[in-house]
């Protein structure tokens, strides 16, 4: 296949001790290596994560790179070697780069776009629910008719665990600081609402639970929600740790509990995973939870969709902390 190299919009992301910002850049449209594919982004998903700024645990501030990690869109061209794609096929997946007119995905890791879903619904997929699943089914081990804590529950991770945890036949309680919010959710199943931004909710859990506690506890929130986390887990109960929006890098751990319990404490990041074990997720995700995105028993939820060119204008909104739901920027 032959590929024309030229100019294209992205935008790149500057990060400094206690702020990042964007910066609209034109570059050289990328070209795809060996088990790579091209992909003619149309949307593309924010993520909290990528815009938490350093914390001044580095010297100096990283290099500038480029922006978005998830994106929606038509194949290309495809490097050396892959197979399965045909040029002009719908797939979604982790990009690097994805604020951008065209990113690469790894081959392994693009996945064919369900019919039902429109580009800006399938750029909310990929990032959210590859974590989704390896919190709760990956590692979590979440069965039917567990309970399953997500704090934070009304961020794009917390969205998609509710979701992916009814699917699975779990009862879900997930706590946030706002009663809108929390009544949004109610549609999509949340059995038990609690409004805090405390680490307060044990008591609460205990009693919807008889005494028992939530058997996988999902903190998306950080250091302050760990010792409760801890409390309101179930007898062999596995508390997941995938956010620290709060800063709060350390927290005390209760060896009691934790010995007593047999519990499980793990964290979900891909930062140390080589591609493989990415791939391994991806498969996972295919297997077990994209049938549910596919047949409608999960639809992503979108908060507010962006232009293109109106991405510093969505990461403003993300930092507002307003949002329900995934935040998504779309290209013309």
């Amino acid at each position: 296949m032959h590929y024309t190299r030229r100019a294209m919009k992205s935008f790149w992301i500057h990060s400094a001790p206690g702020q990042t910002r964007l910066e609209a850049r034109e570059i050289e449209r990328p070209a795809p290596g060996p088990g790579q594919v091209l992909v003619r982004v149309r949307a593309a998903g924010l993520n909290r994560g990528e815009f938490i700024p350093t914390l001044g645990l580095h010297a100096k501030a990283p290099a500038p790179k480029p922006a978005g990690g998830e994106a929606a869109g038509e194949v290309a061209g495809l490097g050396a070697g892959v197979s399965g794609f045909a040029p002009g096929e719908r797939v979604m997946g982790r990009a690097a780069g994805a604020f951008a007119e065209y990113a690469l995905m790894d081959a392994r890791e693009a996945i064919a776009i369900p019919a039902r879903l429109g580009w800006e619904q399938a750029a909310a997929v990929p990032l959210v629910f590859m974590v989704v699943h390896d919190m709760l089914i990956g590692q979590g081990r979440l069965r039917p008719g567990e309970w399953l804590l997500v704090t934070g529950v009304s961020s794009g991770v917390g969205v998609g665990a509710l979701q992916a945890g009814k699917a699975l036949g779990a009862k879900v309680i997930g706590t946030s600081g706002s009663a809108r919010k929390l009544e949004r959710l109610k549609p999509l199943g949340l059995d038990l609402a609690l409004e805090t931004r405390k680490g307060d909710f044990c008591d609460a859990v205990m009693s919807a639970t008889g005494g028992k506690g939530a058997n996988l506890v999902i903190n998306t929130v950080g250091g302050t929600m760990f010792p409760e986390c801890v409390r309101a887990l179930a007898f062999e109960g596995r508390l997941a740790t995938v956010g620290y929006l709060d800063g709060v890098m350390k927290s005390e751990i209760d060896l009691d509990a934790l010995h007593a319990k047999r519990l499980v404490l793990f964290g979900v990041s891909n930062k140390l995973r080589n591609a493989e074990q990415r791939a391994a997720t991806v498969r996972g995700f295919v297997a077990d939870l994209l049938p549910a995105i596919a047949d409608g028993r999960i639809t992503p939820l979108i908060d507010r969709v962006f232009e293109f060119g109106e991405l510093p204008a969505a990461k403003a909104y993300m930092e507002s902390d307003a949002q329900v739901g995934k935040i998504v920027v779309r290209l013309p």
